[in-house]
């Protein structure tokens, strides 16, 4: 038996201060073919150094061997010297048989420091060199769903899967694709994938992604059982509650919803829009006090949020409280957000409490935008009535009745005003 394996058997074992007398003895007496097979050994262990210390030794005996150079560019890449890295990439040509591994590497190292157009062209290098080389479809693949070019991932996983790769380097391909397509907005070809994800790679956001893939498609029972089972698993997920909240409001399990939306809650206290989402649930079940409790709560955490705000404003309106709404509204007009359906709501609450002059303002600012909806069109009509202007008054009836021409109240009123 080499030094080589009596060490790599005492590390298996756990005896540490036996190993390192091993390594030395191997340094000097074992070949070098049997060195280089350790080395690999090591770094797949995680002995950087050690695996360095026979890299250097062999590669001052072999300075040509390229191999060793892109090793030994790995090793930096993880020590976070990358510029010793890119020294040693630097000196594989493109005429070397490792000048393919060396790109791959170079890769890695730019995508540590974020250069990803450079990644992206160390990658396409090596696509059209060896463009059925697993490695190279793998790393391509990789970083395009790290990009979020979804699209451009996907048919590198299937040259893979083709190739009879169901994993590789420890990720599951078909998860890989499932996630993909599901990102992709493709979700019948990703819950296909997903489906055969391998047990032992049913990680929670694998898991997660089957869930709201069979949500985006209906499979309300499915999506159901498949967010339980999450919870189950891993109960601090928390994107997990407001899908399964979800599935149980779209199936009309409210009293579910509701309790799913409070578990969450009680995991992730700072969602404002799972606040938001069990204030629309505790809407279907009539219960309004919450529905307050849990709009403030969303607001609080993100006043600035205008779909929370609005939410919480039609609540207002539905509940009467109009200067409430006034004040949960003016903070946006100070800050001169104009948002039509906003300006809307707060029109509605100055007629309500007979300011006249600012609700003629919110309704202006807003009639662009509303000009052929027949509720605002009935609303405006209602201020031009309570403040006397006749001309737009006719103006607007004319139009709503253009609008609606069965609506014989309003026609009626219309030919009141024309006679009159």
């Amino acid at each position: 038996m080499s030094y080589s394996e009596k060490m790599l058997d005492q590390l298996e074992a756990g005896q540490m201060e036996a190993a390192k007398k091993s390594f030395a003895w191997a340094l000097r007496k074992d070949d070098d073919d049997t060195l280089f097979n350790l080395a690999e050994q090591l770094y797949g262990l995680g002995f950087l150094h050690q695996a360095q210390r026979i890299y250097l030794k062999l590669l001052d005996k072999y300075p040509d061997e390229d191999e060793i150079k892109t090793s030994l560019a790995e090793i930096a890449i993880d020590g976070g010297h990358n510029d010793e890295a890119l020294a040693y990439l630097s000196q594989v040509p493109s005429s070397s048989p490792a000048y393919l591994q060396s790109l791959l590497v170079a890769a890695d190292l730019y995508q540590t420091e974020e250069q990803f157009e450079v990644t992206e062209e160390k990658l396409r290098e090596a696509y059209e060199i060896a463009p059925t080389e697993p490695a190279v479809l793998f790393a391509l693949g990789e970083f395009y769903y790290l990009v979020a070019k979804y699209d451009q991932a996907i048919p590198l996983y299937i040259a893979l899967i083709k190739q009879g790769y169901t994993e590789f380097a420890k990720v599951d391909i078909a998860g890989r694709l499932g996630m993909a397509y599901a990102q992709s907005g493709k979700f019948t070809q990703a819950l296909g994938y997903l489906d055969q994800v391998d047990p032992q790679y049913q990680t929670s956001d694998i898991r997660f992604q089957t869930g709201l893939t069979q949500l985006h498609l209906g499979k309300l029972t499915n999506a159901i059982e498949t967010l339980k089972d999450l919870i189950d698993y891993d109960d601090q997920y928390a994107s997990a509650y407001p899908a399964l909240a979800s599935a149980y409001a779209q199936n009309n399990q409210f009293k579910q919803a509701l309790t799913t939306a409070q578990e969450g809650l009680g995991v992730d206290q700072y969602n404002e829009q799972l606040f938001a989402q069990a204030a629309d649930i505790a809407s279907h079940l009539g219960d309004y006090k919450l529905m307050d409790k849990y709009l403030k709560a969303a607001h609080e955490l993100d006043p600035e949020n205008m779909t929370i705000a609005l939410q919480y404003s039609n609540f207002l309106l539905q509940q009467q409280r109009y200067q409430d709404n006034i004040d949960l509204l003016s903070p946006f007009i100070k800050e001169h957000e104009v948002d039509p359906q906003l300006e809307w709501n707060l029109a509605q609450s100055y007629m309500e409490l007979e300011q006249f002059d600012k609700a003629g303002k919110a309704f202006e600012t807003a009639l662009p935008t509303y000009q052929d909806n027949p509720e605002f069109l009935r609303q405006l009509i209602d201020y031009y009535q309570q403040t006397g202007q006749h001309d737009q008054l006719v103006d607007e009836l004319e139009h709503y009745v253009e609008l609606v021409p069965t609506d014989t109240e309003m026609i009626d009123l219309l030919d009141s005003y024309q006679n009159y």
